[in-house]
């Protein structure tokens, strides 16, 4: 084993590491202090051709490996996330601007999702089902789909592009990866770096970056891939939508979306409890992820005590530079989000909302801002923010509070605090979310566990039994043991 990975600035396709064909070069650069980390020269439609060729050619013989020696290359994978731990850590501050914090927690992630594939090829299971025809057996095999695509965003680049590149390979299946723009090393070619190492046979994995106007539509509208596995914004997917579930080859589709999440902090909850909560869930990474918490709603009885607990624990925040070990706010991840979260914060004061806690912006860092006074008709509590920027909303009552709460055209996670455990279920089962949490924070993630959002957030569950059906089919076999007497 090298001591550090070398080629991240070449395209990792069907097996081999080169340079992309359309003389166009994309650069990775820090978010924090604009350094360049590389310069890849991009792929075109011949890399991703290539790529999808090698995958389904790979993919056949693969399918048919023992699952231990599929299990053991997923093993190898999970000992060189062990052995390269601080390597991966630092690119993901340097690439993703994440905190110190966000980058082991998001390693942890990505290799908890592959350590979980490990058992996925021998969870595989087939079924006989009874028959009412004399004589026959009637079977249901499970089988790999053939190849994935997959495209994963910026914000967890590694744990969002392995918890889809992981199971699709361990049940059978090759997989084309195409990372966010903004994070190629740590989205895409690190994932390359560490099966190549781990002995994943040539070809069933390839990395194409590229642009979305080379490549995008056809990277969903290929007739190789059977599902494509996308996570990132609700109007994008909505694209991928149509294109991979409209198109002239049908797909498969597993979207997990936007998101609005709701932080419910109900007149019986233990508010010291529920400010460190809301801590965590709002601006780990500085808020730039789909569960993080969107909108707090507080009961009025409390409203104003904890109002005044949460701005004071957000003041003390370290926000700057992630690479320093106590920072909990590093970068936005690039300019446009940047001036994105800078309308959202001047449109909140225009809609009439108090401004409890800002500051003065310095390059891509922004400090908390924390607005009270907040409406459900109020863009700061209708749109996702993706930054450290939160609206409070002020509710009646219970029903109140899960009124506003349900008031979003997302669904994904959630969150209530009670001290009163059967009251908080109840509420946590009437939130329209695919996830919520009782006296915890939005933010979480477990590899056995269904992962996944409703209404406008998404289709489909990743991890643990919800992936090995995501990333396989059903094959109806039946087995005709003695001559069938038949009508004509």
């Amino acid at each position: 084993m090298s001591d550090t990975y070398t080629d991240l600035d070449l395209q990792f396709i069907a097996g081999k590491w080169k340079k992309g064909s359309t003389g166009r070069a994309l650069e990775s650069r820090d978010p924090f202090n604009d350094d360049l980390l590389v310069s890849i020269d991009m792929a075109g439609q011949d890399e991703l051709d290539t790529a999808y060729a090698a995958a389904r050619k790979a993919q056949v013989g693969w399918a048919e490996k023992m699952p231990g020696e599929r299990a053991g290359v997923m093993r190898k994978a999970v000992a060189i996330f062990d052995a390269r731990r601080d390597e991966i850590v630092d690119w993901l501050i340097r690439e993703s601007g994440s905190t110190r914090v966000k980058a082991e927690v998001e390693w942890g992630l990505a290799r908890a999702i592959t350590e979980e594939a490990a058992s996925f090829p021998l969870r595989t299971e087939g079924r006989i089902l009874p028959s009412n025809i004399p004589g026959k057996e009637s079977r249901v095999y499970r089988k790999p789909l053939g190849v994935v695509g997959v495209i994963s965003p910026w914000n967890f680049p590694l744990h969002l592009s392995q918890r889809s590149v992981a199971p699709a390979l361990a049940l059978g299946n090759g997989v084309v990866l195409k990372p966010a723009s903004d994070t190629p090393v740590t989205g895409g070619l690190m994932i390359a770096k560490i099966f190549e190492e781990a002995g994943l046979p040539e070809g069933l994995l390839s990395v194409v970056i590229g642009a979305g106007a080379d490549i995008g539509d056809a990277f969903v509208e290929h007739r190789v891939p059977k599902l494509i596995s996308f996570t990132g914004s609700t109007p994008i997917g909505r694209g991928i939508a149509q294109k991979g579930g409209g198109g002239e080859h049908l797909k498969r589709l597993a979207l997990e979306l936007g998101g609005n999440c709701a932080f419910v902090v109900l007149d019986d909850a233990d508010l010291d409890h529920a400010v460190d909560s809301a801590i965590f869930g709002k601006f780990l990474h500085q808020g730039q992820i789909c569960m993080a918490i969107n909108r707090i709603i507080v009961d009025a009885t409390v409203h104003d005590v904890f109002v005044e607990k949460f701005a004071e624990r957000a003041r003390g925040l370290k926000y700057g530079n992630p690479a320093d070990a106590d920072t909990t706010i590093g970068p936005i991840i690039n300019a446009k989000q940047l001036s994105i979260l800078r309308d959202k914060i001047a449109k909140a004061t225009e809609d009439g909302a108090t401004l409890v806690l800002g500051g003065e912006i310095e390059g891509n860092v922004i400090p908390p801002h924390i607005f009270s006074g907040v409406t459900e008709d109020m863009e700061l509590a209708r749109e996702e923010i993706f930054g450290p920027v939160v609206g409070i909303l002020k509710a009646r009552d219970e029903a109140h509070a899960l009124e506003l709460a349900n008031a979003t055209e997302f669904g994904l996670s959630g969150a209530v605090y009670s001290t009163n455990i059967e009251r908080a279920t109840a509420f946590a089962r009437r939130m329209n979310t695919g996830m919520a949490h009782i006296n915890d924070q939005p933010v979480n993630d477990e590899p056995n566990a269904p992962f996944g959002g409703e209404n406008n957030s998404g289709i489909g569950r990743f991890n643990g039994d919800w992936a090995i059906e995501a990333f396989t089919t059903d094959q109806w076999i039946t087995v005709q043991r003695k001559l069938r007497d038949l009508p004509f």
